[in-house]
């Protein structure tokens, strides 16, 4: 029976079928210019191009940096002096200060009844004009009491209404209840009307397709992209902030591995894989060779390792092994598989210190197994550079070890079936993929090994490489609790030095390593307060995010200070002694002199940048001083103070700083605490704002800004399982429950390869 024309039945389905353009509409408006939303002029959407929001999809994707929760204010009577707090005051008076040439402070009175709150804003002179009295307005930071008032630096400050009533003394209207978020911003678009035209934004969008499949939604429990759109920008209570961030960061998660899977399985299409032997007499030669026997660990990683290689499928194997612990010798098995095989390996190293020093390692083993070898590198001679390459090209050759010389178009094996690339996160996605395919002349697509010394957690390892097979090393031959770390003062770096002339009495030889050019003393202890924005607190400011990524970053190497310490040393504290000096600035052979030198013994104590962060092996070195060591990251500093007890004599790492900041003296600390490179990771990462998380050179990992690896192991983990099963259920995403989830992530990555190695 049909329901009569005007049916409460009909009108229902009426707006169904009138909603489903709608819906359609609404999900294509998400890759509209900025431009069309509501408030958006020409000259905002130029302001918005900065902070690189182009796109409708880019605005609704521009999340609080934090909220202000409203509900949880107090007065200024109650603001407890020495603690972080929330409250809402009408501005008294806002006037523009200069306390130096080149400094503007904005000093702002506020009152609410029960007190007076003096707020400083340093760097944003335009808040004197923009703030009147009258104004309410809400403030959350620390409280400190100084000159008879309560006061607050640099505070995240938002307008909460204009002036109600002449004069100052307006009563702050009820805000109780409500979430205030706050976005990034920028002088020309100041917080107040970047939420409105986010709010503008989901208005245009509301109703958007949902691209996540339905039984992935059912199964987690999961908000549809619109409302937790909506629930993470505009949320009534936190809990719908939890809600709502954990299904957008799922979905980043599962956009991302689906991604690299996708990328992994593209690389190997219509090309055969290199299937390896691995049990031939190379191999066992090899083992019958090693002067020790291998740890659990490292037989363990060896055998995931050949499995893989064995396998008829291309595989893309990523090792992770704390600073001593053997990644080399593993990776030998994989060289000698190679052999086995009747193929070749190219071994490519970040540096010609570290490329020099795999050959120093590995000849004694290769020999002993038969194989085939040489190193290349940008400082190889005419001649001999023309016989390794005649000897690869015919096949004689079955591993060659280099630096970025392999990726030259002159280096062609004859039938390479293995690339190995240590610290792979130093080479970018194209040269990585370009070093892989020296395999395909031959038809063949090559096993790829990558290894790193960076202590990775599992969770963080399987957002950065979904698409790899993975295996650790955590602990080295030698016991960790042979190296002790000390953080020292600058005024006691004297005992530092007298540790170091103790050993170098007893035969051995040390390091002191010099700081890169970073940030200011003043910048470092957060003293440097505002710099236009506002919240910048004293933990961010003392963070600093320093990395060495290539020799091309050793630009960044303090020279001039590397060199008065070599000379200070020389003259004033080791006179007796020979120190050596080596830095970013000198040219290859140089370097190669320097090191060669001091692993023979003739340099007693070798003053250096982190040029020697990795590759450096010299086991008589027991003694490191770290200077300005605030200046590192933890990951850094872990690897640097890896050089020293990597003998059977204790090591010694003395970690010297002027800062007097409780944050960056706290990261320093837990170096004291444990010689576990994961724990520090784990720690480290803990430290880092929500979004900074995945601050690297990753490709594709800047999709991840909701992600906090250290919280969202299991989300992680589960992402990583549903895109393996997608994967091989519909490899090509066209099932029609696949189709939405293919088309947004096509969208997502259109300007982005994760590639090999990301």
């Amino acid at each position: 029976m049909t329901a009569p024309a005007g049916s409460e039945a009909a009108k229902r389905r009426g707006a169904a079928r009138s909603s489903a353009p709608d819906r359609v509409t609404a999900t294509l408006s998400l890759d509209e210019p900025v431009g069309r939303v509501k408030l958006v002029s020409p000259g905002r959407a130029a302001a918005l191009e900065k902070l690189g929001i182009t796109t409708v999809r880019d605005l609704v994707n521009h999340y609080p940096r934090r909220y202000l929760d409203l509900s949880q204010v107090c007065t200024i009577a109650e603001a407890p002096i020495g603690s972080s707090c929330t409250l809402s005051a009408t501005v008294h008076a806002a006037k523009l200060k200069r306390p130096r040439p080149r400094l503007s402070l904005t000093e702002i009175t506020l009152v609410d009844g029960t007190g007076t709150l003096i707020v400083a804003m340093f760097r944003q002179p335009w808040l004197a004009e923009k703030l009147r009295p009258g104004m309410i307005v809400a403030v959350a930071g620390k409280v400190t009491f100084d000159y008879g008032f309560k006061r607050m630096i640099n505070p995240f400050l938002d307008v909460l209404s204009e002036a109600e009533g002449a004069g100052g003394g307006a009563a702050p209207r009820k805000v109780e209840g409500s979430i205030v978020p706050v976005h990034g911003a920028t002088e020309k678009v100041p917080v107040a009307i970047m939420r409105n035209m986010v709010g503008n934004a989901l208005e245009m969008t509301q109703g958007m397709l949902d691209p996540l499949p339905l039984d992935v939604r059912c199964r987690y429990r999961l908000m549809s992209r619109g409302m937790a759109l909506q629930c993470i920008q505009f949320p009534k209570t936190m809990d719908e902030v939890h809600q709502a961030r954990r299904r957008l960061a799922y979905e980043e998660l599962l956009f991302l591995e689906l991604f690299m899977m996708q990328q992994a399985r593209a690389r190997t299409k219509g090309m055969l894989a290199a299937v390896h032997t691995v049990d031939g007499p190379h191999l066992r030669a090899l083992a019958e060779a090693l002067p020790f026997t291998l740890t659990d660990e490292q037989q363990r990683a060896r055998d995931e390792l050949l499995a893989v290689m064995g396998s008829p499928f291309a595989a893309s194997h990523m090792l992770f092994g704390d600073v001593g612990t053997g990644k080399t010798v593993v990776a030998a098995h994989a060289l000698a598989a190679a052999a086995d095989s009747g193929g070749q390996a190219l071994l490519m190293a970040p540096t010609e210190v570290l490329a020099r020093q795999h050959e120093k390692s590995l000849s004694p083993l290769l020999d002993a197994a038969g194989v085939t070898h040489g190193v290349l590198t940008g400082s190889t001679a005419a001649a001999e550079r023309e016989d390794l390459l005649e000897r690869l090209a015919s096949g004689e050759l079955q591993v060659l070890i280099g630096t970025h010389a392999l990726l030259e178009d002159a280096v062609r094996p004859a039938r390479m079936t293995l690339a190995v690339i240590d610290e792979q996160q130093r080479f970018g996605v194209d040269q990585r993929e370009r070093l892989l395919r020296k395999g395909e002349p031959a038809g063949l697509v090559a096993d790829a090994l990558f290894l790193t010394a960076t202590p990775i957690p599992r969770s963080m390892a399987l957002a950065l490489f979904g698409s790899f097979t993975l295996s650790y090393l955590r602990h080295g031959p030698h016991d960790a609790a042979n190296r002790t770390t000390k953080v020292l003062a600058k005024k006691d770096v004297g005992l530092a030095y007298d540790a170091a002339r103790a050993q170098l009495e007893a035969g051995h030889q040390v390091y002191v390593v010099c700081p890169l050019i970073g940030k200011s003393a003043e910048e470092r202890d957060g003293l440097a307060v505002g710099g236009g924005r506002q919240g910048d607190d004293e933990e961010e400011l003392a963070f600093p995010c320093v990395a060495i990524e290539s020799d091309d970053d050793l630009a960044d190497d303090d020279i001039t200070a590397a060199t008065k310490e070599a000379a200070f040393l020389q003259a004033k504290v080791f006179a007796d002694y020979e120190v050596g000096l080596l830095h970013g600035g000198m040219d290859a052979a140089s370097k190669q002199d320097v090191m060669e030198r001091f692993s023979r013994g003739e340099i007693d104590v070798l003053v250096a940048t982190t040029v020697i962060e990795v590759g450096v092996d010299v086991p008589n070195a027991t003694v490191m001083v770290i200077q300005d060591a605030d200046r590192f990251g933890l990951a850094q500093l872990h690897q640097l103070r890896g050089r020293v007890g990597r003998g059977e004599a204790p090591g010694e790492v003395f970690l010297v700083s002027a800062s007097q900041t409780e944050a960056a003296l706290a990261r320093l600390a837990a170096m004291e605490r444990t010689d576990d490179g994961y724990e520090l990771a784990a720690y480290d990462l803990s430290l880092r704002r929500e979004g900074d998380i995945m601050g690297n050179r990753q490709s594709g990992a800047g999709v991840l800004r909701l992600v906090n690896v250290v919280r969202d192991g299991a989300l992680i983990e589960c992402a990583h399982a549903d895109a393996r099963a997608i994967m091989e259920a519909d490899p090509e995403l066209a099932l029609p429950d696949h189709v939405a989830l293919a088309r947004e992530m096509r969208l997502l990555f259109k300007n982005d390869r994760v590639g090999a190695g990301g």
